[in-house]
């Protein structure tokens, strides 16, 4: 029976090269990948999924309008499994298709991506994965004081903390730091007593 599963984890947590690798992994077993993200995500080119250890590899992109499902059904009903990566962009309907995936057609879905922002909020594809998922699991990483990273602080070009903003600011280790929550906290109260 097949399963709707989301791993997320903080930035720089190895999340894309467990995409990347999986996708092998199927690969190499003589399976077919549906390898996806969201169209928001061109950091890399809109069509190319790249790990930070540089792994890459080819994908389709999803538009904020497509319906996942009708696109599965017309165009990947040959595929033995769905992989999207940066799943933290979907919209819920891109969920509920992914959900609707699963349970009509019997394809697992595997979905990496980020738990929160840079404030400590849901994404909305993340919330709608903890809402629907059969299986989700941390991936994890760690702050510079030894700790488990849970915050994606965002770094201004002065390397501060920054604690405003809109939710999406695509960037990579130029503009994020994965931290505790302690560290976060404290390293904001300091940026505000300067």
């Amino acid at each position: 029976m097949a399963k709707l599963y989301f791993k997320y984890g903080a930035m720089g947590s190895s999340k894309t090269a467990q995409v990347l690798i999986t996708k092998f992994n199927y690969e190499e077993r003589g399976m077919k990948v549906w390898l996806i993200k969201p169209a928001l995500d061109d950091r890399d080119g809109a069509t190319t999924i790249k790990s930070r250890i540089g792994l890459s590899a080819p994908c389709d992109t999803v538009a904020v309008d497509d319906d996942l499902f009708t696109v599965f059904t017309e165009q990947h009903t040959d595929a033995d499994v769905v992989i999207a990566d940066e799943c933290q962009f979907f919209t819920e309907a891109h969920v509920d298709a992914l959900r609707r995936i699963v349970d009509d057609c019997n394809i697992p879905v595997m979905c990496f991506g980020l738990r929160t922002d840079f404030l400590c909020h849901l994404f909305t594809g993340s919330k709608r994965l903890f809402e629907v998922a059969d299986s989700v699991s941390e991936i994890k990483t760690i702050c510079e004081c030894g700790s488990k990273a849970t915050v994606n602080a965002r770094l201004d070009a002065d390397m501060r903390i920054v604690t405003e903003g809109s939710q999406v600011m695509l960037g990579g280790n130029d503009c994020y730091v994965a931290m505790c929550h302690k560290c976060w906290v404290s390293k904001i109260r300091s940026q505000q007593e300067k």
